[in-house]
């Protein structure tokens, strides 16, 4: 026997697919919104990418009248309209073998931004994860105190602190080297913060249960600890070399000699009559940054949302 709708049953149905309609409206909205916001974000980075393979002449055509000066050696008010191109009219890779091969000076910066990254993103999560470890694994009034000294140190911008840092590195004799900037850099407190806040999220019957089965301390952080947290590692080194691998102000303010000046600093000191050169400079200087963010995407999110490696 067929069942009889009734009105109500009716209008309730319609009710509740018009809501679902809307529901589905506004996803599609907010879906466009972020769409266009990536779109926007990400026009910058395009740009670069795609002008980086412009001959000299197409760029000059494009955007001279950007980085043109008059000749007083003021730049002019510009009246033409600047054109934006995405996709090149003819690829050419000059740019980019000029950078890579032509001339020694890029590929110099670029190992000096690794010389400079590397030791600051191993060390400074060494350092963070021994001294995240104690805060979290043991009580106390001066540890308290310290923990938030670091967090007080880790609100202040660091042109707050550059300039102690830059007068202890003149009292010790470190200025005009790696040093000033690796020991900042590796005692920074923004890892140990992050990593103290995810380890406090493990529960202490698991450090029990280690204890009673025999294990030591530097046992529980290694083999117990370090595999928890191993996603919130994962991506404060991520955060670490992107930071660190754009850092301008401190190697500016502590090295004197532009021979150990990093990729990013030296690529606002690239000649006006090298536009395109730029752009295949910058290009380059984003690769490390992209592939370490791509490949660690899932890293940084779990690293960030987990609960100290212990799902909620």
């Amino acid at each position: 026997m067929k069942k009889t709708i009734t009105p109500q049953e009716l209008h309730i149905e319609k009710k509740i697919i018009i809501k679902e309609r809307r529901k589905q409206i506004r996803k599609w909205i907010a879906t466009l919104i972020i769409i266009l916001f990536a779109l926007l974000f990400l026009t910058p980075v395009i740009l670069t990418i795609s002008n980086s393979f412009m001959s000299n002449a197409e760029i000059d055509a494009n955007y001279g009248a950007i980085f043109s000066t008059g000749e007083d050696g003021i730049k002019p008010f510009i009246l033409e309209r600047v054109n934006l191109k995405f996709i090149p009219d003819r690829v050419s890779f000059d740019q980019i073998k000029t950078v890579l091969l032509k001339s020694p000076t890029y590929l110099l910066k670029f190992w000096n931004s690794v010389i400079l990254v590397v030791p600051i993103m191993v060390f400074q999560l060494l350092v963070a994860s021994l001294a995240s470890f104690g805060f979290a694994r043991y009580k106390g009034k001066l540890r308290a105190l310290i923990f938030f000294l670091y967090t007080i140190l880790m609100l202040m911008p660091y042109q707050v602190t550059l300039v102690p840092n830059y007068l202890v590195s003149d009292y010790l004799g470190l200025l005009d080297s790696y040093w000033a900037i690796w020991l900042p850099g590796i005692f920074s407190p923004f890892a140990v913060f992050l990593i103290t806040r995810n380890l406090k999220r493990i529960p202490a019957t698991i450090y029990e249960a280690a204890k009673i089965d025999g294990a030591g301390e530097f046992q529980i952080f290694r083999y117990i600890c370090m595999p928890i947290i191993k996603g919130t590692v994962i991506a404060v080194a991520i955060l670490i070399f992107i930071d660190y691998w754009n850092m301008v102000e401190q190697p500016l303010i502590m090295l004197s000699d532009a021979e150990q000046y990093p990729l990013s600093v030296f690529l606002s000191k690239i000649n006006e009559g090298e536009i395109g050169i730029a752009f295949a400079a910058a290009t380059i200087n984003m690769i490390p940054c992209l592939l370490i963010f791509l490949y660690g995407e899932k890293y940084l999110l779990e690293g960030i949302t987990s609960q100290g490696g212990l799902k909620g």
